[in-house]
């Protein structure tokens, strides 16, 4: 990293600051991804049993207020008792929000050198990398200097947050060279870059097309192909203790949501945006000739809520006995309408299975 800070801005340099870049990323993967062989370290894990409908995960430092916060939103809104957690207390609860059930995660320890794989830290990442949404929770009053931190060391585990994967087509072939195409103007990687960062990587045969202005970071984040992209919302607690003008600067800040863990103000706010965020589709289930149960849905990630993924949802036997759906709802023209298992639902519809 120093090399890098010294490096000044050039063409020529920016070649070489794409190199340390791949040689930095190729060494945290280490830290990532455990070497194997070692027995069985994940003796005492931090796996938490995947329950309910998506998994939020707390990131923040000690005091800002982040037990306050979970306990206080699992309190109000919970159905399900503290855990009995031996190994450890990461599950302080479920909550229920418009019927999906999700679970908050408490991810300590993530700040103090977890990347460098020390202590249990590794295992905190495994399961900040599985987490649907991260809050990062931060002191109103020292916000900024919180929240670099908190997002390099992410970064550091592989997590992006609030990103879109670059675009960037990558694919590794036997013979044939570095094919590199650029589907616009790149302000920073040129052919020779994008050879030399493979090179890192040992990949001297590959196709490589930019199909967006990108980075040296993207190219190594594609070629790495182990990052995950996680939505992430700044909650900046302990506002009782700051003025109107300021709040109002705060409500401008994207991805931030102003609240006072202890006074329990704003959650109404900060559950609404953990929603959107989340991108849940709830699909109603109604038995023939029955209503529609409207308090149990069957809640499905944004991006995968075809008939068959309900179906396997529910049971994974029960797509063989599948003979077609009625769908009311907003995915439908008619109400019903006969669908097959690869019609797509939206938020909110209703199904009936018609099983063969």
């Amino acid at each position: 990293k120093h090399i890098m800070a010294r490096t000044q801005r050039n063409k020529a340099t920016a070649h070489h600051l794409g190199l340390l870049k791949a040689r930095l990323a190729k060494l945290r993967r280490e830290l990532i991804t455990p070497k194997g062989g070692s027995g069985g370290g994940t003796g005492e894990g931090f796996d938490v049993a995947k329950t309910g409908d998506a998994r939020i995960g707390f990131v923040g430092f000690p005091s800002v207020g982040k037990s306050t916060l979970l306990s206080n939103l699992a309190g109000v809104y919970s159905e399900v008792a503290a855990y009995e957690f031996t190994t450890l207390t990461t599950v302080p609860g479920v909550i229920r929000y418009k019927g999906a059930k999700i679970q908050l995660l408490d991810l300590p320890g993530i700040i103090e050198g977890a990347k460098d794989g020390k202590g249990r830290g590794r295992q905190v990442i495994a399961v900040a990398r599985t987490c649907n949404l991260i809050l990062i929770v931060l002191d109103v009053l020292k916000p900024l200097g919180h929240k670099k931190l908190i997002e390099h060391e992410l970064e550091g585990f592989g997590i992006r947050l609030n990103k879109q994967p670059p675009n960037i087509g990558f694919k590794k072939k036997d013979k044939g060279g570095i094919n590199f195409t650029a589907t616009c103007a790149q302000s920073e990687l040129d052919a020779d870059t994008v050879k030399s960062i493979l090179a890192e990587y040992k990949i001297h045969n590959a196709d490589i097309t930019l199909r967006s202005d990108s980075t040296a970071d993207d190219l190594i984040d594609v070629v790495e192909g182990n990052r995950v992209y996680i939505p992430c919302i700044y909650v900046l607690n302990k506002i009782d203790q700051i003025s109107i003008e300021e709040l109002d600067i705060i409500y401008k800040v994207p991805h931030c949501v102003p609240i006072s863990a202890h006074h329990r103000w704003n959650f109404d706010d900060l559950l609404e945006k953990m929603w959107d965020y989340l991108k849940l589709v709830r699909i109603y289930t109604k038995p023939k000739g029955q209503l529609p149960d409207y308090t149990s849905p069957v809640v499905l990630p944004d991006e995968r809520t075809s008939v068959e993924d309900f179906c396997l949802k529910i049971h994974k036997n029960l797509i063989k006995e599948f003979k077609y759906a009625l769908v009311w709802g907003s995915s439908v023209k008619h109400n019903p309408q006969k669908v097959g298992k690869d019609h797509v639902l939206e938020d909110e519809d209703v199904i009936q299975l018609v099983k063969k």
